[in-house]
């Protein structure tokens, strides 16, 4: 089962947690206090590199008829569409940039190149998701009402369509985020009506409507005799932003190391077991400057999850003052290749469309979904946990996972 001690799964004390949680909160009051001019001017040159590749891909696909042309404006229109919904959409909406008090980059008024209205994502994500981040039962994003991403979910047969639900998820990814509102986990369980289902789905329909209307009517025909091509053009953009956002999203939440936790977990919970839980629940990808900006800066997703209001462009400085804390509570910094992260990602999914009877391991140790019983067969050596007497050393959850692999008790 998911966590339901999370001071017992991270081996800490009360004491360890209330003075993690005021670290923690000392980092955001730094960085509330130093945000200024420099910020202000990262978020405005970001607009104009994404408005200036968006309006260089549309007149170079108005000559798309050239194989080469037509390969141009398809990457430059698809890298304008990654950077509006990762570094701008998704984090404007996010009140990211409200301190400003500029209406162009405040989250009441920006409305995204994606087909989920804002107010629908803004209730979806930045409330249920990020309130209740990786709580079975309560956060949606633990597996999108489709996916079976952890062995808390109970098995069906449905479950055994895992691997084409996600690639038909990665491929439609943006369609996949607006129905998402929808909330389909609650319509199945009948918390939900079909005619507030239907209510939601009339705005999805505008949306979806304004959207198709620019990529596959309105620019193909400014196209004239190219309009064929400037509509596979847009076609395939939309395919790149939503394989990427797809990629950067999954990285951040399903990779072994970012844990689930139970509605029991939560109704216990503080401001300082909160951060605790935001950051074992996330996991991070290693990037460059380009790919942090690429994605929005979800490279660190462990920072936007405990920080969802900050800058983005803040988080690799964030980054380093809470990979510094980890290491003085003996925490796991879950982070890895993005290419790694997938991989154990894409390995969960496919494992966990069998039943928990054809799997490894139990629910409480499987690397995909773990709880503090994980750690029962340590118990003979729970006095090597803590903080050490003599030397000071604080001996908490990266020494009790090494202590498990030692004892042969991780599964493969």
């Amino acid at each position: 089962m998911a966590i339901t001690d999370i001071d017992a799964y991270a081996h800490l004390t009360e004491a360890d947690v209330e003075t993690l949680g005021a670290e923690f909160d000392a980092i955001r009051r730094d960085i509330e206090a130093a945000r200024g001019e420099e910020d202000a001017r990262y978020i405005r040159r970001a607009i104009t590199i994404q408005r200036s590749l968006v309006a260089g891909g549309r007149v170079v696909l108005l000559l798309s008829n050239r194989r080469p042309l037509w390969l141009l404006g398809t990457a430059l229109l698809g890298a304008g569409k990654i950077i509006e919904n990762m570094e701008l959409g998704h984090n404007v909406m996010h009140g990211q940039w409200d301190w400003l008090n500029d209406p162009e980059v405040h989250s009441t008024t920006w409305e995204w190149d994606n087909t989920c209205p804002s107010v629908q994502w803004k209730h979806s994500h930045n409330f249920v998701h990020h309130k209740f981040t990786n709580v079975v039962g309560m956060d949606d994003d633990v597996g999108y009402g489709i996916l079976r991403v952890t062995r808390d979910q109970e098995w069906a047969p449905r479950h055994l369509g895992n691997p084409i639900y996600n690639f038909l998820l990665g491929t439609f990814f943006e369609v996949g985020v607006a129905l998402h509102h929808l909330e389909t986990e609650k319509l199945r369980n009948k918390e939900k009506t079909y005619a507030q289902a239907a209510k939601d789905l009339r705005l999805i329909g505008k949306k979806v409507g304004k959207q198709a209307a620019k990529d596959y009517l309105i620019f193909p025909a400014l196209s004239l005799k190219n309009w064929r091509s400037t509509l596979t053009a847009n076609f395939t953009a939309n395919l790149i932003r939503n394989y990427w956002a797809y990629m950067v999203i999954f990285c951040g939440h399903f990779p072994d190391g970012a844990e689930k936790f139970t509605v029991e977990e939560y109704e216990n919970e503080d401001q300082a077991r909160w951060y605790l839980r935001q950051m074992l629940g996330s996991a991070n990808f290693t990037a460059g400057p380009v790919m942090r900006f690429m994605s929005g800066n979800l490279s660190h997703q462990i920072e936007h999850h405990m920080y969802p209001d900050l800058p983005s462009s803040r988080y690799e400085e964030i980054g380093v003052r809470v990979r510094a804390l980890c290491e003085k509570y003996d925490l796991p910094y879950t982070t890895g290749s993005i290419v790694s992260q997938y991989a154990l990602t894409f390995r969960t999914i496919l494992k966990l469309s069998l039943p928990n009877s054809m799997l490894k391991a139990t629910s409480d140790d499987a690397p995909e979904t773990s709880s503090e019983l994980r750690f029962n067969v340590l118990k003979g050596t729970a006095a090597q946990f803590g903080v050490d007497p003599v030397t000071g050393e604080r001996r908490g959850l990266r020494t009790a996972l090494r202590a498990l692999k030692t004892a042969q008790v991780q599964p493969a």
